[in-house]
């Protein structure tokens, strides 16, 4: 059963916030974290895992994606974690388990921060945020839409996106995310701070990677899981940055232990 809904939330030093959210599924809870590309690149998933596994998915839609409302308040990584932490106090979920994509990864390492009571585990996959001297994160900003697909994907001709084949209101919907992401993540999309700041996480941390990505490389993955005590690596193959698209199956097999050992 899936059911989608929008829930007002009243987030500290930034105010009143409406986040739409889908529920898939039953089960052990997943707060799902999509990336720079919206909520349709975690959607296939989040079906496939609530169908495949017992598990009730959630998936928030990042407030300014996809025309959702953003108070100016919330403009940064940080400030949606803490939305997330508002979110699983209204939604009075525990025992959960935040997977996070790209900048969904940096929101997760952000909220392992706040440390909120409420979330067992983490998993970030092919998440951007820190800075690694040598493995610069790609500039999403300055790519082309093919140059982002060969920097994305094991595979570019198959899963890559042609933006000229889609109609207007896709090519709005994109332009406005690109916006929102600019305003979330910066031009760098990183924060020098943040691999010094994740000494002080202490749950549990996965972190997956795809051997093919080149929006952040393997390195640069291995250096994410070193910045965090006790923190696992598992490097998936013939997968780029979204691997919940490239190789989903291998994602749940790679992801659903540690979901289930937390």
């Amino acid at each position: 059963m899936t059911s989608s809904s929008t829930h007002p939330l009243d987030v500290a030093a930034i105010g009143a916030v409406e986040v739409t959210v889908t529920d898939r599924g039953a089960g052990r809870p997943v707060l799902l974290l999509h990336g720079g590309g919206g909520p349709g690149t975690v959607a296939p998933w989040a079906d496939r895992l609530a169908a495949l596994r017992p598990a009730r998915v959630i998936t928030p839609v990042h407030p300014g994606f996809d025309g959702t409302p953003r108070p100016d308040a919330l403009d940064s990584i940080p400030g949606l974690a803490a939305v997330y932490a508002a979110l699983l106090d209204e939604l009075d979920l525990d025992d959960v388990t935040v997977v996070g994509n790209s900048i969904g990864g940096w929101i997760a390492a952000e909220l392992a921060l706040l440390a909120p009571p409420r979330v067992s585990g983490y998993v970030l996959v092919d998440a951007v945020g820190i800075e690694v001297p040598g493995h610069p994160v790609a500039d999403f900003f300055a790519l082309s839409p093919a140059e982002l697909a060969q920097r994305s994907y094991h595979d570019p001709a198959t899963y890559g996106l042609d933006p000229s084949t889609l109609p207007p209101e896709a090519l709005a919907r994109m332009a406005g995310n690109r916006q929102t992401i600019a305003v979330y993540g910066g031009v760098g999309m990183t924060d020098p701070t943040l691999a010094g700041r994740l000494a002080d996480v202490v749950t549990p941390m996965l972190v997956v990677w795809g051997e093919a990505d080149r929006i952040g490389d393997p390195e640069f993955g291995r250096a994410y899981a070193a910045a965090v005590p006790g923190a696992e690596f598992t490097l998936l193959e013939r997968t780029g940055h979204l691997p919940q698209l490239e190789t989903p199956q291998e994602l749940i097999d790679a992801v659903w232990p540690f979901v289930e050992t937390r």
